[in-house]
């Protein structure tokens, strides 16, 4: 039984002899970003800005989003319910009011009066500008240290050519994103961090399966001109590649339309990260290896320890 192919076998595409298109748009895309990040900033959530939780339980299930309707309508600024736990318990966060602590607490007494009887109000709290800004700051130090860890580990898993291409591609991703985000104003906070430290993942594998094909295919072709070498390793892993983006997308697409308003921000930064990370596998981590002085020799002594230790 043939499998699926999206790709055709003995695809043969162009990408290498086009690095020059692909570094420009990459360029564009990545000071794009920063100047909307610069200029229009982003719209940070209660997380990252400070406002009001309150930990809610009911009696029966909670129909939530007819909940979100009438907590919108009473002006309070930004509202995000999440249901987690139970189907009758519910997470409402509000932003932060403008005014000192009395403001926040007249917000309160609006939402409860709004929610009516029948509610027990298990936690209610105020998250302050100094833990927000802890938790900004804790958020950057994640995507950072993830950056470095796995400029790390393909250090050495490969060789530090390898390494720098693919943290080259990575801080692209999470630079376009926060473009993407500063762009549409899409709310920014801890489950955009945890989404762009998922996307850091899933890039990072696509760029590691095209880079073993590399390695492969340098112990097997030691004449070849390295850029051909690259750009035949790209369209032998094209279909793997191609394939699971595809199967990645068809399920981030249903959590998007199915999910609901709580995870949207998350499932539509997943989908632009997929893509973008798809992206800069192919076109920006690879063709990069022609610029950064790949040696081979630390390939062939790789492959001599190899076959003297089959020899013994």
């Amino acid at each position: 039984m043939r499998g699926i192919h999206l790709v055709p076998a003995g695809t043969k595409l162009s990408f290498i002899p086009k690095k020059t298109i692909f570094f420009g748009l990459s360029v564009l895309i990545f000071l794009g970003s920063i100047g909307l990040f610069l200029s229009k900033g982003l719209n940070y959530g209660i997380d990252f800005q400070g406002g009001i939780m309150m930990e809610i339980r009911t009696e029966q299930a909670m129909d939530v989003s007819s909940m979100r309707r009438n907590l919108n309508a009473l002006g309070l600024g930004e509202v995000a319910l999440q249901e987690f736990g139970s189907p009758t318990d519910v997470l409402i966060r509000i932003q932060k009011q403008k005014g000192d602590e009395s403001a926040q607490q007249v917000a309160v007494e609006t939402v409860k009066i709004a929610l009516g009887e029948g509610v027990e109000y298990r936690r209610t709290e105020f998250v302050g500008p100094k833990i927000s800004d802890e938790l900004f700051w804790d958020g950057v130090m994640a995507v950072g240290l993830a950056l470095v860890a796995i400029l790390i580990y393909i250090w050495f898993r490969f060789e530090w050519q390898f390494g720098v291409g693919a943290v080259v591609a990575l801080g692209h991703d999470v630079v376009a994103t926060i473009g993407v985000f500063a762009l549409l104003g899409l709310e920014f906070n801890l489950s955009t961090v945890a989404a762009v430290l998922t996307i850091a993942g899933y890039s990072i594998n696509d760029t590691v399966v095209i880079y073993d094909r590399v390695r492969e295919n340098l112990r097997k072709y030691k004449t070849k001109p390295l850029n051909e070498l690259l750009n035949e390793s790209i369209n032998q892993t094209l279909s793997r590649t191609v394939m699971t983006s595809v199967t990645t997308l068809i399920a981030l697409a249903a959590l998007y339309v199915l999910g609901g308003a709580v995870i949207a921000d998350f499932s539509f930064a997943m989908i632009f990260g997929v893509l973008i990370g798809t992206y800069s596998s192919i076109c920006l981590a690879v063709p990069m290896l022609l610029h950064l002085d790949l040696d081979r020799n630390p390939v062939d002594e790789d492959e001599s320890k190899d076959a003297v230790t089959d020899a013994s």
